[in-house]
């Protein structure tokens, strides 16, 4: 690839994450997300490399790198996944922080992942308040595991149900995750495109 073609694919991939962050930013519900822009994008390569990135918040982007290099061995993929996670000691920050990854496949051939992380306004601590007064993790909130959100592109009802109903705003937090699964989606599509096409559309 030359230096040309090497930017245009640079901008192109960061395009992608640019447009994951407008569709979480427009379909979220809490003020974390639409007003506070808490929250960031990005893109990796099949074995969890940071390919791409917006300019969001650079505490997500940076210990997403690390989260992701770590889950992209533990999971089995299939298209249409999407796993779910924010244990601080998995790559996490703090409990608030919620973090989606999907995998891009074209064909049977995994391309990469898009994943987007998100401070939601409640979790389940036992405080009021997206940043709870808290001493231990079982005060600040549910821990979530990295576990499917999605699997073969249905929702596994019984993990959307656990987090949502473990909040006291249980509607607020199942539009922000939606947006979530909404900014994945938009960034799944630009990056299969991007794959498929080959480096003549860069």
């Amino acid at each position: 690839m030359n230096p040309v073609e090497l930017s245009l694919f640079a901008s192109r991939i960061t395009a992608v994450c640019d447009e994951m962050g407008a569709v979480l930013r427009r379909a979220a519900f809490s003020t974390n997300i639409k007003d506070r822009l808490d929250y960031s994008c990005a893109v990796f390569d099949p074995a969890g490399r940071l390919c791409a990135q917006a300019a969001h918040i650079p505490v997500h982007l940076g210990s997403m790198a690390y989260a992701m290099r770590g889950l992209v061995d533990r999971m089995d993929w299939s298209p249409g996944d999407m796993v779910i996670v924010n244990d601080p000691y998995l790559g996490g920050t703090h409990l608030p922080d919620v973090t989606l990854i999907a995998p891009v496949f074209c064909g049977s051939r995994c391309v990469g992942f898009v994943a987007n992380r998100a401070h939601h306004a409640d979790i389940g601590a036992q405080s009021p308040g997206s940043m709870p007064v808290s001493r231990t993790l079982a005060e600040e909130g549910i821990v979530i595991s990295p576990t499917h959100l999605l699997h073969d592109g249905k929702t596994v009802t019984a993990t959307w149900e656990h987090i949502t109903r473990s909040t006291s705003n249980p509607v607020q937090m199942e539009g922000d995750l939606s947006a979530q699964v909404s900014a994945n989606r938009a960034g799944m599509a630009r990056l299969a495109e991007l794959a498929s096409a080959g480096p003549a559309t860069y």
